[in-house]
């Protein structure tokens, strides 16, 4: 019967209690020592690590061409490739060394053709594109039109010499020549070329037995805004024959080209059966289709535009040397590019060999989006996990389901002190996540004061776990220990009601225990939680949450509970702490790392109007990050420390970690950046001409300093003394893509190394209203370049078309924008057009500027436009030869070359 609040403990109970305290009559003997958490801490961590290696540092031994034979990879042969391609220097869209290198490819591919089996037939073409329009309507090319022309493209088909049907069933593999032009790109894509190259050999001695052709695109454009797949996958006459695609990409340099975006559960399912060394994450898609990282690749061209099912893969090591100078031939690690090779040459000769495979192809288009979806990633680089997100969300729904089942039967026989603890366990996880990410936060906000940059890591990237990692250990602790302490309160209260028999130590070491195994459980109701969200929200990388669930309960069930109706709390066992986090680690903790490392690395190019973000905020994102990271993952961890010897011990090792590194990055010691890993400075020679519409007779010339990376450049100035710089946020600079908000300029021979002559010009042909429409007819003359940038003010114009000589490439209709811009790019060869003509229809409610805005220093813009030219005015050398060496350009599709033009059209024209 129940007990009133007077009532005696019962035999059987006071029996148990007892026992209890013989078997602890010295409590302090059985608290877990320091040196055992410590092994712990360092087995969870070193485990990680191992992990971490093993799923993606692990790369296979390089080949030769003699190991390889005549039908497998050789990466030696593959570098060959990679080793001219970097030699040529930066080739961008226009460049006489992209030339070189489309030559290069394409004499590499006719000595294909000449060495193919004899029963495989060889296509090479060097296919030139039309003028085209690219208008992506989704995430980085919204408010955008893509303008292209004069790209060369090497096109290589494969296809056995007596199956027809072949020729109509193609295999599309694809990546770019091209780089952007301040890197010679030998990650980016150099060495996806070389891969493809490589792999086009193997695929030519193996294609007699194949059922499917399979054709290498070898395109130029990709670093303009995807010009080169959207002109192959709209011009070319074999672009109907394709009915999959795989794309090869680089946002870093080396390590394992990771599968990181597919559409089909039959496509990953193909890849995993056969690839030798998988690594895939559908935790990088969910990130990257997020718009996290503000990057598109080809992909998309062949996803939204073509409707192709397909792959995506991309090197992700390094990301901090992307598209910078330091995507250099020296930092390709051993073994990157056979890892690439042997996954995709086993892919290629499954794929085009399986009469299923193409049959699969063709039924793409009509699977709903939910039947192609499926859930993907590694386990130590060594299996390859699919199975289909309605498999998946059913599964989570069972295990939600019965998770809430078995939590509210428990609170319900536990009653109100049961719920009441429920709750304060509730409220720790809480205080663990808002104390692990105050710390570490209040770090980044102090660093840009203490440090000579505001973000001292990027250089040495391990130099988070110091800075970050600890204060976000140390929180999560200090956050679950206040927890565990109200706990305590309660179950003491609760006890000293109904086990009046408790006192003194032996009480405190029981409550000790109840409130020790409640904070192990609050670990479930976390992941718990997440894994609701992310079943909700439809998140592909939920598994990891459904793993730190399941597993550590499983272990919980197994090893701790107790059919027992009556019994005394025992002391967590270390072994359930093994078990419930050996799969965890093994299945995320690489995973966590990797995608910390890219975040770092990512820093260097994060501020996309340079001076437009904090000079905090990178090391804000990336200490909430590791505080996320570390609260969720060692919550099991922690719970094992409250009623230990070890909290002393874990105080003064966080700290001492802390303080080193808090030394070595404001003192100094540790560099920010290196050689090999540098800044982002770039250095522009302006001409301004957009005060000439006011009356002016003479350009505005200056050489722009700034940098896409938070943290103004005063080291920087220090090696550019005698050059005349100033800096401030008074430097702006509107690039038409993107604006400067904090820069240097310096006036200093400026005058040299450019003519008039190159000065673009807008002209306003005609400006007539008929049909209460008022239209403008615009005539641009981009003079010598082909790489421009045109803004329309979408505010006063409805819409707009563009036309070169009778070819109207932007019809009216369906245009966007952003920030009340609609932001038209192009990019051409040396035989692209220079003069287009602009028809702008204006709105209805467009307004004139009034006289004092018409006659202020800045008066509203209707159209704006820059120019790029390819070339080093003798102040820009100057400057980029005294920049310190751990400074390098960044250069991306919206950049200026080292010379840009600017001009503009007032609203009152």
């Amino acid at each position: 019967m129940p007990r009133g609040r007077g009532s005696s403990v019962s035999t059987h109970e006071k029996l148990n209690v007892d026992a209890a305290v013989d078997s602890d009559k010295d409590n302090s003997r059985h608290k877990r020592s320091a040196y055992l958490l410590l092994g712990l801490f360092i087995l969870f961590l070193h485990g990680s690590w191992s992990v971490y290696r093993m799923q993606f540092a692990n790369l296979p031994l390089p080949l030769g061409a003699e190991q390889a034979g005549k039908r497998g990879f050789s990466e030696a042969s593959a570098l060959k490739h990679v080793k001219y391609l970097t030699g040529l220097g930066p080739h961008p869209v226009g460049s006489d060394a992209l030339d070189l290198a489309v030559q290069y490819v394409y004499a590499e591919a006719e000595k294909i053709k000449k060495t193919a089996h004899w029963d495989v037939d060889v296509q090479v073409e060097l296919f030139h594109t039309d003028i085209g329009a690219n208008r992506l309507a989704g995430g980085l090319f919204k408010g955008k039109t893509l303008l292209y022309s004069d790209l060369k493209h090497v096109i290589l088909r494969i296809v056995p010499k007596y199956l027809p049907e072949a020729e109509e069933n193609l295999i599309l593999v694809s990546s770019h020549i091209d780089t952007v032009s301040t890197t010679e790109g030998a990650g980016d894509c150099s060495s996806c070329v070389g891969v493809m190259l490589e792999m086009a050999r193997g695929v030519a001695q193996w294609a007699h037995g194949f059922k499917s052709g399979v054709l290498f695109l070898f395109n130029t454009g990709e670093e303009e805004g995807l010009d080169g797949a959207h002109s192959f996958i709209t011009q070319h006459h074999w672009r109907n024959s394709v009915r999959f695609a795989v794309d090869l990409e680089a946002m870093g340099i080396s390590g394992k080209s990771t599968l990181f975006q597919g559409t089909h559960q039959w496509a990953l399912e193909s890849f995993a059966a056969v690839a030798k060394y998988p690594s895939a994450q559908i935790a990088t898609q969910d990130v990257f289709r997020s718009g996290a990282i503000k990057s598109a690749t080809d992909f998309q061209i062949y996803e939204e535009v073509a409707g192709l099912p397909g792959l995506d893969f991309a090197y992700t090591d390094t990301t901090s040397v992307y598209h910078t100078k330091n995507d250099k031939m020296e930092l390709l690690q051993p073994g990157s590019l056979q890892h690439s090779g042997e996954n995709m040459l086993a892919f290629l000769l499954h794929a085009a060999s399986s009469p299923k495979f193409m049959k699969d192809a063709h039924q793409a288009k009509q699977d709903s989006t939910e039947q192609k979806k499926a859930i993907f990633f590694d386990i130590l680089g060594k299996y390859m996990v699919v199975y289909p997100q309605r498999l998946a969300t059913m599964f989570h729904n069972s295990i939600i389901f019965q998770s809430l089942l078995i939590w509210g039967t428990s609170l319900l026989m536990g009653g109100r002190p049961g719920l009441v603890s429920f709750g304060i366990s509730c409220l720790s996880i809480i205080l663990t996540l808002i104390f692990s990410i105050f710390l570490p936060v209040v770090v980044a906000f102090a660093l840009p004061h203490i440090c000579p940059f505001p973000v001292p890591f990027v250089g040495n990237p391990w130099l988070v776990i110091g800075l970050f990692g600890s204060p976000a250990l140390l929180g999560a602790f200090i956050g679950q220990h206040f927890g565990f302490i109200l706990l305590k309160r309660h179950i003491q209260e609760v006890h000293s009601r109904t086990k009046p028999g408790l006192t003194g130590n032996t009480m405190d070491y029981i409550v000790g225990l109840e409130a020790e195994r409640w904070i192990f459980k609050s670990g479930f109701v976390q992941w718990l939680i997440v894994l609701i969200l992310g079943t909700y929200l439809k998140v592909g990388a939920s598994y990891i949450a459904l793993i730190w669930l399941v597993s550590p309960a499983f272990a919980y069930g197994l090893m701790e509970a107790t059919l027992t109706p009556v019994r005394s709390p025992k002391q967590l066992k270390v072994f359930t702490l093994v078990l419930a986090l050996a799969v965890p680690v093994m299945s995320s903790a690489g995973l966590f790392i990797r995608l910390v490392d890219v975040m770092v690395g990512s820093i260097v190019r994060a501020d996309r109007n340079p001076g437009g973000l904090p000079d905090w905020l990178g090391n804000v994102v990336v200490a909430v990050a590791i505080a996320i990271v570390v609260s969720f993952t060692f919550v099991y961890l922690l719970s094992y420390v409250h009623i230990s010897g070890a909290k002393k011990t874990l105080l003064s090792v966080l700290c001492a970690f802390f303080g080193l590194a808090l030394v070595l990055v404001s003192s100094g010691i540790v560099t920010a950046f290196t050689e090999d890993i540098a800044r982002s400075v770039n250095v522009v020679h302006v001409v301004d001409t957009t005060r000439m519409n006011d009356g002016n007779t003479e350009p505005l010339s200056y050489v722009s300093l700034f940098s896409n990376m938070p943290g103004k450049l005063t080291q920087e100035l220090m090696d550019l003394r005698g050059e005349e710089f100033s800096c401030g946020r008074n430097m702006t600079t509107d690039f038409v893509t993107f604006t400067v908000k904090y820069g240097c300029r310096s006036y200093k021979g400026s005058n040299a190394g450019w003519s008039k002559s190159e000065v673009p010009v807008l002209h306003v042909e005609s400006d007539s209203a008929a049909d209460d429409a008022r239209k403008t007819v615009v005539s641009v003359d981009t003079k010598s370049s082909t790489r421009w940038s045109l803004a329309i003010n979408m505010q006063e114009i409805d819409d707009f078309t563009i036309q070169v000589e009778s070819d109207k490439l932007v019809q009216l209709g369906g245009k966007s924008e952003v920030d009340g811009w609609h932001t038209i790019q192009f990019a051409g060869g040396k035989n692209a057009p220079t003069k287009f003509q602009l028809t702008l229809v204006w709105s209805s409610n467009a307004t004139q500027a009034s006289p004092k805005e018409a006659n202020a220093e800045d008066p509203p813009l209707l159209v704006k436009l820059r120019t790029d030219v390819n070339r080093a005015t003798p102040m820009v050398e100057t400057v980029l030869e005294k920049l310190p060496r751990w400074c390098a350009a960044f250069g991306k599709s919206t950049s200026p070359y080292t010379l840009a033009f600017l001009t503009a059209l007032p609203v009152n024209i």
